[in-house]
């Protein structure tokens, strides 16, 4: 009797855990959106003898809106013969406020044009937030229109690990 008992209580268990019935914590998804201003500065290469199609740069960011603070970061480029056919890579912290909670995090950004067509994708490094921003994970995306940068931010943020 007691190896069926504990046989179902096992099989309780596992069904609860494989279905995410734990007891974490509710996560809901935020989105942030404002402006930012950016300022791309020429960095030299350490590859001295690279050719003209890679690059290196600097970018200082101000964000506005939901997310008020600054953004430093270090890029590489790659450009190509074929017109409008290029790449980056990038690694930027964001430093200030989102909706209010103070702290830093870290966005990877990866982006390709293939002939013109853009493919981005920004992303939270895991476990890269501090302070109030501490578990923060999320997806940014970027457009310019007109000359100005405007983004829109969806994140979670739990408080556990």
């Amino acid at each position: 009797m007691r190896i069926r008992f504990r046989a179902r209580a096992c099989l309780i268990v596992g069904v609860c855990l494989s279905l995410g019935w734990s007891q974490k914590e509710a996560v809901t998804t935020t989105r942030a959106h404002g402006t930012f201003d950016v300022k791309l500065a020429p960095q030299p290469l350490a590859d001295t003898t690279a050719d003209a199609t890679l690059g290196r740069m600097s970018a200082d960011k101000q964000y506005h809106g939901d997310i008020e603070g600054t953004g430093k970061g270090e890029m590489l480029t790659a450009g190509t013969s074929v017109k409008d056919s290029a790449g980056y890579v990038a690694i930027e912290r964001v430093s200030g406020a989102l909706h209010g909670r103070k702290g830093s995090f870290v966005l990877q950004h990866s982006g390709i044009m293939t002939r013109g067509a853009p493919q981005l994708t920004i992303t939270v490094v895991p476990d890269s937030g501090t302070g109030e921003l501490a578990g923060l994970t999320g997806t940014m995306g970027i457009t310019i229109a007109g000359g100005k940068h405007s983004y829109d931010f969806e994140y979670t943020l739990s408080k556990s690990p």
